[in-house]
């Protein structure tokens, strides 16, 4: 139980649903709510596919590339963090890579679920370089079972968020929703430096 909070609340933090809120409604403002609900359920199922794709095979291109777990995990550290510093300043969507013309360049496509819903608002570097850091340390048939699962949850918990979006948008208004990400933002800042932490001591243990 413990394995499977702590790898929820880790990508929680690092995927920050709650933060693309705002700009899924500005994409889908003039969907049905028909269509928004299949954008929000095609969005969580290719998520979902891109994470345990990284979960399972991610350790197989470190091996090909020649790319050690602690570089990886100094690296994704460095990401999170950068991810969630960018939470708590408000530029989230512009380090998603929203900027002003690619978002407009969306607004003209008839499918957004893959790109830049699901990759690289949410799916992005720093939960894959999670997810490959974690099986590193927690790959017996149990642990296996539980991550898969907290990974499932995780999906489901971002088909709900989307396709309550525009609800959550009028009850939590710009600023409860800033007020969300900038939270979360911490606790990702915290998980990004506790990466890199513990990649400098398995360092300095080694020399």
């Amino acid at each position: 139980m413990e394995l499977f909070i702590f790898l929820f609340a880790a990508l929680f933090s690092v995927l920050n649903p709650i933060g693309t809120v705002p700009i899924f409604v500005s994409l889908t403002q003039d969907y049905t709510k028909k269509e928004r609900s299949r954008v929000s359920l095609w969005t969580a199922a290719n998520v979902f596919i891109i994470l345990i794709i990284s979960f399972f095979i991610g350790q197989y291109v470190l091996s090909f590339f020649g790319i050690t777990i602690t570089a990886l995990r100094i690296a994704g550290g460095i990401i999170i963090a950068s991810s969630g510093f960018s939470l708590l300043n408000g530029k989230f969507s512009k380090n998603r890579g929203i900027g002003k013309k690619v978002q407009q360049d969306i607004e003209n496509r008839n499918d957004i679920a893959l790109t830049p819903l699901a990759m690289p608002m949410l799916a992005g570097p720093g939960s894959i370089s999670l997810l490959i850091a974690f099986y590193q340390e927690h790959n017996t048939t149990n642990e296996i079972i539980i991550s898969s699962l907290a990974i499932l949850v995780i999906a489901i918990i971002i088909f709900l968020i989307l396709r309550s979006a525009h609800y959550l948008a009028n009850i939590l208004g710009q600023s409860g929703i800033v007020a969300i990400s900038r939270i979360v933002g911490f606790l990702t800042i915290a998980i990004g430096i506790q990466y890199i932490i513990s990649s400098v001591l398995s360092i300095i243990r080694g020399i």
